[in-house]
């Protein structure tokens, strides 16, 4: 059986980040990514910004975030539900992040323009995530982390409450003195999800990698790992209907939300569109979208709308006419006109101001819209089919604030765990922009030091 000193289970930001603290530390270090080597880095090489506090001007960020300024933001999006030691520890450490991450091979550019600009808070990456991930995984060479592809961990050995060796799904065990979990969520397994959404999640769409599957979260939670988190609590977001099944990434997000009214197949409005700002908002759509007849619903802009958000990457379905693009879209002519009708009667002057909240609300129409409420009366017209996009789920394990994994009688004492498989603990509900990737990095780099730690 082959012996290491960290043994660091999945391929993505997290367990980079892991696998590289802890070679550094002098650890002897193997990855164990179930992907293929194309497909390698999990969801993470469909990312593309990291959130992060600074005071004054980092890199790329301008200006300052601090951190009540962060958590505040947080606390907006999961509507408090969050552990706010680990949600600020997080926070306070992303500030050294940055920094690390570019001294390990991460480039960055400036902001995004349209609805995700976000020049002061979040740092994106030139290349996006498979470019960060690229970079850490040329790191962990360099630094002599074995690296192994195909290699799906069946299971966790667990007994005597503490870590002995993993096996893999051909049978081979490897062993070591510590490991790092950072298998991702469940989503990719269709059974579980429908079984914790009902029969509706059938109708969802995994936009994030196929190759989680929550094997490891579940094995271990089996044997007695405490957990966090609701199962039925995830990353989802509004996603372009037309989207694959698996792995379509981000580029199937739809942005078009805030300048847009948005029906359900009945031609009812359901939400607020203009709530917030969009990287505060774009997570709870997929969830709105998740309760709607059939698990649909479509976006509808005129032609003030076309250049003000990120362009999306199918066509939008295009007419000179409401009656015609309901058509186009299924919808019923007559319900479509109706609730445009009413929300253009609703709708007030006032000052339009793309991307910031400018106050311009509609007047006695339920649900309201609370910025950027402008008539829809300018062809032609576009439609966007939106059905719920699911990143990554929340049920996971619960860590201390050194990433340490929790049993059901104390802490394990050589299991430690980063990034989505335990997200719970800090995301509660809802989601900020670029938050995976902070959560990934901080406690990523903890649980290697404290596993290199052990092991030494």
């Amino acid at each position: 059986m082959l012996q290491y000193d960290v043994v660091v289970v999945g391929g993505g930001n997290a367990a980079l980040c892991a696998a590289i603290e802890a070679a550094e530390a002098g650890a002897r270090v193997v990855i164990l990514e179930s992907a293929p080597e194309h497909m390698r880095g999990g969801n993470s090489r469909h990312t593309r910004n990291f959130r992060c506090m600074h005071h004054g001007p980092l890199s790329v960020l301008t200006d300052t975030y601090g951190e009540d300024e962060y958590y505040d933001d947080l606390l907006r999006v999961t509507k408090g539900q969050t552990d706010p030691t680990l949600a600020r520890l997080a926070i306070r450490d992303s500030e050294a992040c940055l920094p690390w991450m570019e001294r390990h091979g991460v480039i960055f550019q400036g902001s995004l323009s349209g609805t995700l600009s976000l020049d002061r808070t979040n740092a994106f990456f030139l290349g996006g995530g498979k470019a960060l991930v690229n970079a850490y995984y040329a790191c962990a060479e360099d630094l002599g982390v074995t690296i192994r592809y195909n290699a799906e961990v069946l299971h966790v050995d667990l007994s005597d409450g503490r870590f002995h060796s993993v096996t893999l799904a051909d049978g081979e065990q490897i062993a070591g003195r510590a490991v790092v979990l950072a298998s991702g969520g469940f989503q990719a397994d269709l059974d579980w999800l429908t079984r914790a959404w009902g029969p509706g999640a059938e109708n969802f769409l995994i936009r994030g990698t196929p190759y989680n599957r929550g094997v490891v979260l579940r094995d271990v939670l089996d044997q007695g790992a405490q957990s966090v988190g609701d199962p039925t609590q995830c990353h989802c977001v509004a996603i372009d209907g037309r989207a694959p099944k698996f792995d379509g990434g981000i580029v199937t997000r739809l942005d078009c939300v805030p300048y847009a009214l948005v029906v359900n197949r009945d031609g009812d409005r359901f939400y607020d569109e203009g709530e917030d700002v969009w990287p505060k908002r774009y997570a709870i759509w997929g969830r709105l979208v998740a309760a709607q007849p059939d698990q649909i619903a479509y976006a509808i802009t005129d032609q003030k709308a076309q250049g003000l958000f990120m362009p999306p990457v199918f066509a939008p379905v295009k007419a000179e006419t409401l009656g015609g693009l309901a058509q186009a879209l299924g919808l019923s002519g007559d319900a479509l006109e109706k609730t445009v009708a009413r929300y253009n009667a609703a709708c007030q002057d006032g000052s339009f101001t793309p991307g910031v909240l400018d106050g311009l609300a509609t007047n006695g129409l339920e649900p309201p819209k609370t910025n950027w409420a402008r008539p829809l009366d300018t062809p032609p017209y576009y439609g966007y089919m939106l059905r719920p996009g699911v990143t990554f789920t929340y049920l996971g394990l619960k860590v201390s604030e050194r990433a340490q994994v929790q049993g059901a009688h104390g802490p394990l004492p050589n299991v430690w765990a980063a990034g989505e498989v335990m997200a719970g603990s800090i995301l509660g509900q809802g989601y900020l922009a670029g938050f995976g990737m902070t959560i990934g990095t901080v406690f990523g780099r903890i649980a290697g030091q404290e596993a290199a730690s052990h092991a030494g």
